[in-house]
C-alpha cells in the first residue's frame, strides 16, 4: 500500500503549471512564492465534506472540479487573477482510483486557469477536501461587500437555479423524462463555471460583489448587511435558463429556485448609476451575460416585487449550521 509521500509524488508533484512566480512549490516544508509589484494577495480557504458538500460515491474527476471552483469563485468575486492553490485531502484510505480521477478534474481546470498547486497535506481520517486559493489584484482595486451605497443596481451574471435542479436529480427527489436535460442539470450542478474574467472587468465599475454560493437571497444580505442599505428584487427579471423553465413550468416555483439555490457561483454585484452603460462593454470580451434584477434601498432587508408590489414568499439560503 502506498504511503503518503508515494501518493504525493505520484499524484501532485508533477503538473503541467509552472509559474514563474514560484521559485519552490511543492517538496518542502513550505513553498516559496513572489507577489507581483503593485498587487495585493487575496487568500481564501473553503473545505468540502462528503454528505455534505458531495456524494462519497460521487466521480471524482467532478468533486475536484468543484472543490476548486468554489474556491476560485471567491477570486472572483473579488476581481482577483488567480495564481496558488494548496490542497490538504483526508481520506478514510489511500484509493488510487479515486485519486487518479480526482487529479484529472483538479489539474484540468488548475491548467485552464493557470493555477499551480504549491503544497498542503494528505491525512487519514473522513474524506474531505480543503483548498486555500490566492490570486492578485491590483492594489486598491479590490471589489469587496461593504462599497454598494442605495440607489446602486443589483446585478448577477449567467442563470440561477440550475444548480438546484441539479442537486434535485441527484438526490432523487425528482425526475425527469428527457435524459438530456437531466445531464444538463446535473452538469451545471457539479460542473460550475468561475466567472474570473468578469470579475476582473468589473474592478472599478462595481461598487459592492460576491459569488453566489448559499443562494442570492442569502448571500445579497452580506453585501446589504456590510454596506448598510437593502434591497428591492423584481422577481420576474431574474435569469431563468430553458432548461430551468422545462424542469420547473410553474414559474413562481422556478423563481423560488433561482433565489434560493447554493453553488451557483455566479456573481452578484452593485453598480451606481452612473456605472450603468459600462458593464456590458465591460462584460463582452468575458462571455457571460449580465442581467439587473433590481436596486438598493436605504433601510435594512431585501424585498421581493412583483409589479411593484411586496410578494410574501418565505425563502432562505443554505446554512451549514442549520437544524
Amino acid at each position: 500500500m502506498a504511503n503518503e509521500f508515494d501518493l504525493i509524488a505520484r499524484y501532485f508533484e508533477h503538473q503541467a503549471v509552472k509559474r514563474k512566480d514560484v521559485p519552490l512549490a511543492i517538496g518542502d516544508d513550505c513553498a516559496l512564492l513572489e507577489v507581483p509589484e503593485g498587487s495585493q494577495l487575496a487568500v481564501s480557504t473553503d473545505s468540502l465534506v462528503a454528505g455534505t458538500h458531495f456524494l462519497a460515491e460521487a466521480d471524482p474527476a467532478w468533486v475536484a472540479h468543484k472543490a476548486l471552483a468554489s474556491n476560485l469563485s471567491d477570486l472572483a468575486a473579488m476581481g482577483a487573477t488567480p495564481a496558488w492553490v494548496s490542497l490538504a485531502l483526508t481520506m478514510p484510505k489511500p484509493d488510487e482510483a479515486w485519486l487518479a480521477g480526482f487529479c484529472e478534474g483538479f489539474f484540468a481546470l488548475a491548467e485552464y486557469y493557470n493555477v499551480q498547486l504549491v503544497g498542503g497535506d494528505t491525512t487519514k481520517g473522513p474524506l474531505s477536501i480543503t483548498l486555500t486559493v490566492h490570486g492578485f489584484i491590483p492594489k486598491g482595486k479590490a471589489l469587496t461587500r461593504s462599497g454598494a451605497h442605495s440607489g446602486d443596481w443589483i446585478y448577477v451574471t449567467g442563470n440561477l437555479g440550475d444548480s438546484a435542479a441539479g442537486l434535485a436529480l441527484l438526490l432523487g427527489q425528482r425526475t425527469v423524462d428527457d435524459p438530456m436535460l437531466e445531464s444538463i442539470l446535473l452538469e451545471r450542478h457539479h460542473k460550475a463555471e468561475p466567472r474570473i474574467l468578469a470579475g476582473q472587468a468589473l474592478r472599478g465599475i462595481a461598487s459592492a460583489a460576491l459569488d453566489i454560493s448559499d443562494g442570492l437571497i442569502s448571500d445579497l444580505g452580506h453585501i446589504l448587511q456590510r454596506s448598510g442599505v437593502s434591497a428591492e428584487i423584481d422577481v420576474d427579471k431574474l435569469p431563468l435558463s430553458p432548461e430551468l423553465e422545462a424542469f420547473e413550468p410553474e414559474r413562481d416555483k422556478a423563481l423560488q429556485l433561482a433565489l434560493a439555490s447554493g453553488e451557483e457561483y455566479e456573481l452578484c454585484f452593485t453598480v451606481p448609476e452612473q456605472n450603468r452603460g459600462a458593464v456590458d462593454i465591460a462584460l463582452a470580451h468575458s462571455g457571460v451575460k449580465a442581467t439587473c434584477i433590481g436596486q438598493l434601498r436605504p433601510g435594512q432587508g431585501t424585498r421581493l416585487v412583483r409589479d411593484g408590489q411586496p410578494l410574501n414568499w418565505q425563502l432562505h439560503g443554505y446554512d451549514h449550521f442549520a437544524e
